[in-house]
C-alpha cells in the first residue's frame, strides 16, 4: 500500500468552520477596487477571498465604479468611498484588506494604503499598491507590521527593493521581509515566502498555467481570505500559494484567472478530507 504524502505543516492552521460558526466568525475581508474601467482585478480578488472561506467579503470602490461592479456581484457586498478617510471608515470592522490590484499608480493609492494601515485590519498589498511606492518605499514600510503581506512579482520587487535580487531570490525575500517588517511573497515559478522573524519557505508545486493575466489578483484575494479567518499571515501566504497552484493544476491548459476561484472547492475538499 502506497503511503499518503505528508501534508504541509500549514494544514494544521487551516480555519475550518465548526457547526455553530456564523459568517462574521469566519472573518470579514475587504478589497479595494480601481476606477470604473479597472474593476475586474478587485472582483477576482474578492471572489477568491469568498471561495477560500471568508464569511463576508466587501468591495470598496470609487463612486464611479459602483454602477459597474454592482451588476457583476452577488454574495459580495459593495461600499463606495470618496477619500482616504472615507475608505478607512468603510473598512471599519474588516479583519483583512486587499489593496493594489488595478488601484492606480498614483498618490491616491499611496494615501489609501496608508489610511488602511491605521484601521487595524491586516493588509495584503499587491500590484499598483506596491508600484505606487517605487520612489517612496519607506512611506510604505513605516506603516506596515508583521501581520501584513506584500505580494510582488520580480518587477515590482525590484522597484521597492533595488538590487536585492542580486543576492538570489531566497536571500532577497528574506532581507526584504526584514526591511518591510512584513511578510513578503516573491512570486515566480518557485514562489518564495519570507517573514520578518526569519521564517522562509519555497513553494515547489508551481505550474505554467498560472502565467496569465489576473492570477496574481486571485492569489492576493486568497491570502486575504485566509488572513481574514485569523490564520497566521506567513502560513496564510504559504497555504494560498500552494492551493493557487493546485487549483491551476486541476484545470490545466486553457486556464484563465476566472477559473481559479471555481477550482478552490475541490482543492479545499481534498485537504479537508485528509485533515478531518
Amino acid at each position: 500500500m502506497t503511503a499518503r504524502p505528508a501534508l504541509p505543516d500549514w494544514c494544521d492552521g487551516l480555519p475550518w468552520p465548526e457547526r455553530e460558526t456564523h459568517k462574521h466568525a469566519r472573518g470579514r475581508l475587504g478589497v479595494v477596487s480601481g476606477k470604473a474601467t479597472q474593476t475586474g482585478a478587485a472582483r477576482l480578488a474578492a471572489r477568491a477571498g469568498l471561495r477560500i472561506g471568508a464569511g463576508l467579503v466587501r468591495i470598496l470602490c470609487p463612486p464611479d465604479a459602483a454602477p459597474v461592479i454592482a451588476p457583476a456581484i452577488e454574495a459580495i457586498m459593495l461600499a463606495p468611498f470618496g477619500s482616504p478617510e472615507a475608505l478607512a471608515e468603510a473598512a471599519e470592522g474588516m479583519d483583512a484588506m486587499v489593496i493594489g490590484p488595478a488601484a492606480g499608480v498614483n498618490e491616491i493609492t499611496q494615501d489609501n494604503v496608508r489610511a488602511l494601515a491605521l484601521t487595524g485590519a491586516a493588509l495584503v498589498v499587491d500590484a499598483d499598491g506596491l508600484t505606487a511606492f517605487e520612489n517612496w518605499p519607506d512611506g510604505l514600510f513605516e506603516v506596515l507590521d508583521r501581520d501584513d503581506v506584500l505580494t510582488p512579482h520580480e518587477g515590482e520587487f525590484g522597484r521597492l527593493f533595488p538590487g536585492l535580487l542580486d543576492l538570489g531570490r531566497e536571500a532577497a525575500a528574506a532581507e526584504a521581509a526584514k526591511r518591510a517588517r512584513a511578510v513578503v511573497v516573491l512570486k515566480g515559478p518557485e514562489t518564495v515566502i519570507a517573514a520578518p522573524d526569519g521564517r522562509l519557505a519555497v513553494n515547489g508545486n508551481g505550474v505554467p498555467w498560472l502565467a496569465t493575466a489576473g492570477t496574481g489578483d486571485v492569489l492576493a484575494g486568497m491570502i486575504g481570505g485566509l488572513m481574514a479567518q485569523r490564520m497566521d499571515s506567513f502560513d496564510a501566504a504559504r497555504a494560498a500559494v500552494w492551493m493557487h497552484a493546485e487549483a491551476a493544476r486541476g484545470f490545466g491548459p486553457g486556464l484563465i484567472a476566472e477559473d481559479l476561484p471555481e477550482r478552490l472547492p475541490a482543492v479545499l475538499a481534498a485537504l479537508y478530507q485528509q485533515t478531518g
